[in-house]
Parts: C-alpha cells; structure tokens; sequence
C-alpha cells in the first residue's frame, strides 16, 4: 500500500516539488510555514528530500536542519524580528 507521501509526491509539479525542496533548504523558513502554504507536514516534506536528493546530499540537510531553531517556531525566541512568511514569500516570487 502507497503511504500518502507517496501518492501526493507522484501528483506534484515539477514546480511545486522545485519550491518544496527550496523552502526545505531555507534556514529561515519554518516546517510550520512549508505546511501552511502547501499543506506538506515535515515528515512529507523530509519524505520528499530523501526521495529527490542525492544521500549525500539527503544527509547534508538533515544533518543541518536537526535542531535548527529557525526551522522550528516552537524553538525559537521570542526576540527573533524576522518572519519566515516574508522570506518564504520572496523565495517564491523568484520562481
């Protein structure tokens, strides 16, 4: 049986999937972010980086993201001034 992930990743865009990797890899957008503009929770989202990345390039990331208080909102502080919609919305603009 297909998990979800599976189903949804063989239905995306080249585009879609383009932006999901590049919100992935932006320190300062959050997974909270990534799930509201695209409805892909971090599971899907970490899914679809090992799919689509070399594992080098796979262990790369996670090995970044693990811990990173800027990707989780819940882990960062309060004094942080910047907002990851604003860069999510700029990235995507560039598309």
């Amino acid at each position: 049986m297909k998990t979800p992930a599976i189903r949804r990743l063989k239905n995306v865009s080249n585009e879609e999937r383009s932006a999901l990797i590049q919100m992935a890899w932006e320190d300062r957008t959050a997974f909270e972010t990534i799930y509201e503009r695209t409805g892909w929770s971090e599971a899907e989202v970490v899914w679809l980086m090992r799919q689509a990345l070399k594992p080098s390039s796979f262990q790369m990331w996670r090995k970044r993201m693990k811990g990173r208080v800027t990707k989780h909102r819940a882990l960062r502080s309060p004094g942080m001034k910047y907002a990851d919609r604003t860069v999510a919305d700029h990235r995507r603009a560039n598309c």
